[in-house]
């Protein structure tokens, strides 16, 4: 366990491939992770499950990109069904809002009814973007936003989509745990090149969003 990091200092985490978890909501403490396994999502084999595809192409959520970023880490952070605590402790909490503030962290979020319903979000560091967490309050609006920063990631010239762990819930999507040392290549590959999460622009729909992903399929 280590005191908390500054903002500096995390980026410089996840450029080695590490990253920081706390073991409470209350922690002061992090740990840093570096599991000899690590997930992954390969850009150009995502798999768009056949009845999402069908919920992403009615649009019934409108997709935003950070706008709402602090509620989304605060909805991330809060208790669920399945667990009473949260490895985003109050302090990994503001360290993400610094980042998104110096424009290295993003969320990408659904609204339904001008309420916010589910979204993701995570750092961006050259072509690699970590993923740090989802939530959802309504059917399928995390699976949504994780396909439609997907098609962002493509589009604007990502190499690497690091899902730290595997879930069942990512598996849907092609996730695939590879090797501590296969993952450090790629890094290091991700690192030495630029992308830009902004090269979509907001507002693409479901069908122009399935488009991309499939264009990108090998």
């Amino acid at each position: 366990m280590a005191n908390l990091l500054g903002s500096r200092e995390l980026l410089e985490l996840y450029a080695q491939g590490l990253f920081p978890m706390s073991d409470s909501r209350h922690d002061a403490k992090v740990a840093i992770v570096d599991p000899i396994l690590r997930g992954i999502i390969a850009l150009d084999a995502v798999h768009v499950p056949r009845r999402l595809r069908r919920t992403i192409r009615q649009n019934i959520y409108e997709v935003r990109v950070n706008s709402a970023f602090a509620a989304v880490v605060a909805a991330c952070a809060a208790p669920g069904p399945q667990r009473e605590d949260t490895w985003i402790s109050y302090g990994i909490e503001n360290l993400y809002s610094q980042l998104h503030m110096m424009g290295s962290a993003h969320s990408v979020e659904c609204w339904q009814d001008g309420a916010l319903v589910g979204g993701l979000y995570g750092v961006c560091l050259g072509s690699a973007f970590f993923g740090e967490s989802m939530f959802s309050v309504k059917r399928d609006a995390s699976k949504v936003a994780l396909v439609h920063l997907c098609a962002r990631l493509i589009k604007g010239g990502f190499s690497l989509l690091d899902t730290q762990f595997i879930t069942s819930h990512l598996e849907q999507f092609g996730a695939q745990e590879i090797l501590r040392e296969d993952y450090q290549k790629i890094l290091t590959a991700a690192l030495k090149s630029n992308a830009d999460f902004a090269a979509l622009p907001q507002g693409k729909d479901g069908k122009a969003t399935l488009e991309i992903i499939n264009g990108a399929v090998k």
